[in-house]
């Protein structure tokens, strides 16, 4: 089973089955654990849903079953680089303190409307779909646009729009990293927000170690 957080209206088709939505914190998974008779939990939430990998250690370690997280290795700076780093979302609010720029808020729709307090910045933004509330920010620029994404179309998108510093979190992986890429190409300054700390629990970051993990000493009958 596949469980969707129900942030992406339109999620991508998968060959497996799917829920969207919560479970109802660490009681509501044990329930849903123990009712569908799950043996093994995957945890392959975003590196900043500090909340439900919580959950799911939690949840895991009152049923008894085996728990494994999938996650991307964080960025590292490379040369050329000039990245501010940040502990979390608040203070990088706050690195926006002073003359009005055009900053690009790669975060995705979420937390956006906590630059609402910087409001003398001109802000882009880029949402995998539209539709939803109104953003509450003084005067952006809005992109609708899935990735993954390429550093030659994310260095054309930020000189459209004259862009002077990227905001973003420490997501890792390929599929969102171009920004880096422009940013370096471009020599803009990023504002990158780190992780935050999870519980400690056994790490992979390829889904076939996922895989080896769930066939370790299973009986197929063959």
């Amino acid at each position: 089973m596949l469980s969707y957080a129900g942030r992406v209206a339109s999620p991508k088709p998968q060959l497996i089955a799917t829920r969207v939505g919560g479970f109802g914190g660490i009681d509501g998974l044990v329930s849903y654990i123990r009712e569908r008779g799950i043996t093994h939990l995957v945890d392959a939430t975003h590196p900043f849903a500090a909340q439900m990998s919580a959950h799911a250690a939690a949840a895991a370690a009152q049923t008894g079953i085996a728990l494994i997280a999938l996650t991307r290795p964080a960025w590292t700076p490379q040369a050329g680089d000039a990245w501010h780093h940040v502990a979390d979302l608040d203070a990088a609010v706050a690195a926006l303190d002073g003359a009005p720029r055009r900053v690009m808020l790669a975060l995705g729709r979420m937390h956006v409307d906590a630059f609402a307090a910087q409001p003398q910045h001109h802000y882009l933004l880029r949402f995998v779909d539209g539709g939803g509330d109104a953003v509450p920010l003084p005067p952006h620029d809005l992109v609708i646009d899935r990735g993954p994404f390429d550093v030659a179309g994310d260095t054309r998108l930020m000189r459209e729009h004259r862009i002077d510093l990227v905001v973003c979190k420490n997501a890792g992986g390929s599929g969102a990293a171009a920004k880096l890429g422009a940013a370096r190409a471009l020599g803009l300054p990023v504002i990158m927000i780190d992780r935050p700390a999870l519980p400690p629990r056994t790490e992979v970051h390829n889904p076939r170690a996922v895989l080896a993990w769930l066939d370790h000493g299973a009986d197929r009958g063959v």
